[in-house]
């Protein structure tokens, strides 16, 4: 049947134009009632939760005259404009700026709602609204006047439903990635930063009155070295092959990468991005081929995004990428590790006057304590399962946004049908 946004909706919560300040208060910092915006709500979850403000409970009681309940769902308003979040919590939170919550009638069932509201569909019908110069966005009075088709209660509960679950379990493995992430980046800062890796007898190293030498770069433990990042392997470069011959690029072939594809993709596991290149355009250019488990690095616009390469790859002059050499104990995670502890030293090697950049050469030269070749092993041992967690997490995750984005529209659509007996048993 077909309705108007109006319709469905029995309440819209929009104080999209309060400030602090219109109401007599400030901000608070990490302490009272956390206030979302359109800057915290991305791909159907909460992000940039460190960043953000919080209101005290005065504030709270004047700002939120209407409260958002479980089950209400975020529609971002403006930049971005689009996004949504389905509000699971009892949680009490200020719904700060560019964000609308959505109350449906207990007749329209909320999950259904919220996997039409993520649809490429709906998002066109957000655009054909939007008005503005600058930024664009869609007002509350032209949000109610989107028309859209529902199929019957049971069949939305079965597609909300079905939605709704596979979202949590992208959710679930990206919190257990996280915290597998974080675990091995503790480890790696226990043993080579803190050198309390584990001593012949299990006890930490330092601690133990493990015994510590001078070097070029301070005191080390006895056995290790100073050196430089290209002591952990070959430091390559990329390119682009050239844009004026439409034969060098195609949809199927040589994976070719630039930053912008590790800032799209967050996982730390990649296997190509937005474009391929020819054989062609790779045998006429200085591109360069990276194998498996090649550390990409992004060495310019911005600096700093790190990724694994799960496959053969290659990738613009954007990076400056590692290739381990694992014959004297420097693997992947290692390399992943040092980068993400160091990144801060990695940035303040970059130069440039229009954007910052590490070139090859000041890449190689940073430097780097070269840990014996036995506690190498130790910690990939160690850690090299955890990372087999993550792939295998992110390769489901993506199988599953894969179904997400592609079946259930259509079942929306009505494009594929499901006999009715099996919806009611799904309920």
């Amino acid at each position: 049947m077909r309705f108007k946004f109006d319709q469905l909706v029995e309440k819209i919560i929009d104080y999209r134009g309060k400030t602090p300040k219109k109401l007599g208060f400030d901000w608070k910092e990490n302490k009272g009632y956390r206030a979302i915006s359109a800057k915290n709500i991305k791909n159907l979850t909460l992000v940039n939760e460190d960043k953000m403000k919080y209101g005290s409970s005065e504030l709270y009681h004047k700002w939120m005259k209407d409260e958002v309940k479980r089950g209400d769902i975020f529609l971002t308003s403006e930049a971005p404009l689009g996004e949504v979040l389905y509000w699971d919590s009892d949680e009490k939170i200020i719904l700060s700026q560019r964000v609308f919550a959505l109350r449906f009638k207990k007749e329209y069932y909320s999950k259904f709602m919220l996997a039409y509201m993520a649809s490429e569909l709906f998002k066109q019908k957000l655009q054909a609204r939007e008005t503005g110069t600058t930024v664009t966005g869609i007002k509350q009075k032209e949000l109610r006047k989107i028309e859209l088709n529902l199929p019957t209660t049971k069949m939305q509960k079965f597609i909300g439903n079905m939605f709704y679950k596979i979202n949590q379990k992208i959710k679930v493995n990206t919190k257990i990635n996280q915290n597998l992430e974080a675990m091995a980046q503790a480890i790696f800062k226990h043993w080579f930063v803190d050198f309390e890796f584990p001593n012949e007898e299990g006890k930490s190293y330092k601690s133990s009155g493990g015994e510590m030498v001078e070097s070029e770069l301070g005191r080390i433990p006895k056995g290790w070295k100073a050196g430089v990042v290209s002591d952990f392997g070959n430091v390559v470069g990329g390119a682009t092959p050239s844009k004026k011959r439409k034969d060098y690029y195609t949809k199927i072939g040589i994976s070719w990468l630039t930053p912008k594809d590790l800032s799209l993709n967050k996982n730390i596991f990649v296997s190509r991005g937005a474009a391929d290149i020819t054989f062609k355009g790779f045998e006429n250019s200085s591109v360069k081929k990276l194998p498996k488990g090649t550390i990409l690095f992004s060495s310019r616009a911005p600096i700093g995004y790190i990724a694994i390469a799960k496959n053969e790859l290659t990738t613009n002059q954007g990076f400056k990428s590692i290739i381990p050499d694992v014959k004297k104990g420097f693997g992947s995670e290692f390399v992943y590790c040092w980068l993400k502890e160091n990144l801060k030293l990695i940035k303040s090697k970059a130069s440039g006057s229009t954007f910052k950049e590490i070139s090859g050469s000041g890449m190689k030269n940073i430097d780097a304590i070269l840990p014996n070749k036995n506690i190498l092993n130790s910690f990939q041992n160690m850690i090299h399962s955890c990372f087999n967690v993550i792939c295998k997490n992110e390769r489901e995750n993506a199988v599953l946004k894969n179904l997400r984005d592609t079946l259930l529209p259509k079942l929306m659509s009505g494009e594929i049908r499901v006999p009715m007996e099996v919806a009611e048993q799904k309920n």
